[in-house]
């Protein structure tokens, strides 16, 4: 661990580093390392804890595991908590998608991100915690010299008096802090490629979990870092190591769980791939992430100067007008000047919210077609980024294909969300939506194999559909599934359409999606891509509604579930 702060510079003197604790090995090694490293780095250590309120009464205890681990070794402690299902619920996201917006959303405020605010108020539309759940607080040693690395028991350590008597402040100032540590280790990290290269990745996603990821505030400056040390150590060396020193951890229960994902990878997939091919191969992933990482590093580079340079950006002239009208506008209207009408507001408003760039991007086809393929798979991808256009790989050839032919000029190619390309004979240009057509608004149909996955870039996410055998089904919340035999295959994933009904469970009749996404407060640009699944002629899903009463599992059948999971915006969500 050493090594890899001193070559990568993640930790430097003065650094005062909150090591995010859950309680579990991981966490509370590296607590435990940095505290015999402090004085060799220079840093000042403390503790952050944030609890998903997600296990009852086991969150509550490792809560306070955490907080007397801390108070044993005179650290200051910084905690958070939040109901993390029922902002899932509300925000219609997984709960594990909700969970990690949460936690980071707490490591961004000890970081400095709106320091002077009530740390409630980083959960937007979510009602503030009682009883002042946000905490920062120093815990002195206690006097009884209490020892919680002696023992075998995970509680051993807990101290329910030291608990009991911690000062509690919804409205304590937040500690500068300029550096946050997690637990994530080489394991993580071979089990993250992995999960990537099943989904599909580029050398962005082989990248994996990154050593350091800058935060940055509201003005765009960045106000500390959360750096992860533990990349180049294995699991299984770190508890060898607190078993060593006699130190105790907590075990969270939902990693036994094999609903999740990660779980089902960590307890499968690793150890056949060890056992039967090669037992290097966590190494060898964790290398290869390295090396994606590297290479990214260089394209991205590259990419910023060919954006400057050799992409040209220019306004089409159905937008100038828009914004000629709104100078016109801001100028006290002539007696004898008509006022805008309806039109040309509802365009403007339309560019205001656009979830584009309305920019026309344009390249010199000469210079395109002499570059590598590599360049211009590269390039593709990277005006779609800055435009927004949602690029898969299949688009990104196909936009090759179409550059590289001799056919006449003129020739266009339709892209996601509307865009156009059209090849010129000197250029290829990339056409925004014209926001003056008032069916812009298209409709989007795709077909999700049973079992399978599609991104509806339209609404936003991916959205899956995955088998639920009987006897996994008690873990599930029966009003998300479906019987596997009432909803035959194939499915569609579409937005809803005019007309359209849906009856969800524990209501007394269906009704219109337009009037049931209207009670829910559905905005209404959202509403207008919002997703349903249909099985034939029959709406089964919708975002956020229960499951049809008809179709809900039957008990020893196969289920199905639908999983709805929005794309992360940001950098920080894909590390």
């Amino acid at each position: 661990m050493l090594s890899l702060i001193r070559r990568d510079e993640l930790l430097k003197a003065g650094d005062r580093v909150g090591v995010a604790v859950s309680g579990g090995i991981d966490s509370v090694a590296l607590l435990r390392l940095l505290l015999e490293l402090r004085n060799e780095l220079g840093i000042v250590v403390s503790v952050v804890h944030f609890n998903h309120r997600l296990r009852g009464a086991e969150s509550d205890t490792d809560q306070e595991f955490v907080a007397n681990l801390a108070g044993e070794h005179g650290l200051e402690f910084h905690t958070d908590s939040e109901g993390v299902a029922q902002r899932a619920a509300e925000e219609r996201v997984s709960v594990e998608t909700a969970a990690r917006a949460s936690r980071y959303g707490f490591f961004r405020h000890l970081l400095g991100e709106g320091r002077t605010a009530d740390p409630q108020g980083l959960k937007p539309g979510l009602p503030a915690e009682p009883n002042g759940a946000a905490e920062s607080r120093a815990l002195s040693r206690p006097d009884s010299g209490s020892n919680p690395d002696s023992g075998s028991n995970p509680d051993s350590g807990s101290n329910p008096d030291l608990a009991s008597n911690l000062a509690r402040s919804s409205n304590s100032a937040v500690a500068c802090l300029n550096t946050i540590v997690t637990g994530h280790t080489l394991d993580d990290q071979a089990e993250t490629v992995l999960m990537r290269m099943i989904r599909g990745a580029g050398l962005r996603g082989l990248g994996g979990i990154h050593p350091r990821i800058p935060v940055e505030d509201d003005d765009g400056e960045v106000s500390g870092e959360i750096v992860r040390p533990l990349l180049a150590v294995r699991r299984r060396e770190l508890a060898q190591y607190l078993k060593d020193i006699g130190q105790v951890w907590r075990e969270d229960s939902t990693n036994a769980d094999d609903r999740f994902t990660r779980n089902r990878v960590r307890k499968l997939v690793v150890p056949l791939l060890e056992h039967e091919f090669n037992p290097g191969v966590s190494e060898n992933l964790s290398e290869l992430a390295e090396i994606a990482r590297g290479e990214e590093d260089y394209w991205e580079n590259e990419i910023s100067g060919w954006l400057g340079t050799t992409v040209q950006w220019s306004q089409p002239e159905w937008a100038k007008a828009a914004t000629r009208e709104v100078s016109l506008i801001q100028i006290a209207p002539l007696r004898n000047q008509a006022p805008a009408s309806s039109k040309d507001s509802d365009l403007r408003s339309r560019i205001e919210s656009a979830r584009w760039l309305v920019m026309d991007a344009s390249v010199s086809r000469m210079w395109f077609l002499g570059e590598p393929i590599a360049v211009q798979r590269r390039l593709v991808k990277a005006i779609g980024e800055q435009a927004g256009i949602p690029l898969e790989f299949k688009h990104v050839e196909e936009i090759l294909r179409v550059a590289a032919e001799d056919s006449p000029a003129g020739k266009e190619l339709s892209l996601p969300l509307g865009w156009k390309l059209v090849r010129q004979p000197d250029e290829l240009v990339f056409l925004t939506p014209d926001l003056r057509e008032a069916a812009l608004a298209m409709d989007y149909e795709y077909e999700l194999p049973l079992p399978g996955q599609i991104n509806a870039y339209e609404a936003g996410s991916s959205i899956a559909v995955r088998r639920i055998s009987a006897d996994q089904q008690a873990g599930y919340n029966p009003d998300h599934l479906l019987d596997a035999e009432s909803v035959p295959g194939p499915l569609r994933v579409r937005n809803w359409r005019p007309g359209d009904r849906f009856w969800p469970a524990h209501t007394k009749s269906p009704k219109k999606i337009k009037e049931l996404l209207q009670e829910h407060h559905v905005a209404h640009p959202e509403r207008r891509f919002w997703p349903v699944v249909v099985s034939g002629d029959e709406i089964v899903w919708v975002r956020g509604f229960l499951a049809p009463a008809k179709h809900r599992a039957k008990p020893g059948r196969v289920a199905l579930m639908i999983v709805d999971a929005p794309f992360a915006d940001k950098a920080m969500m894909r590390n």
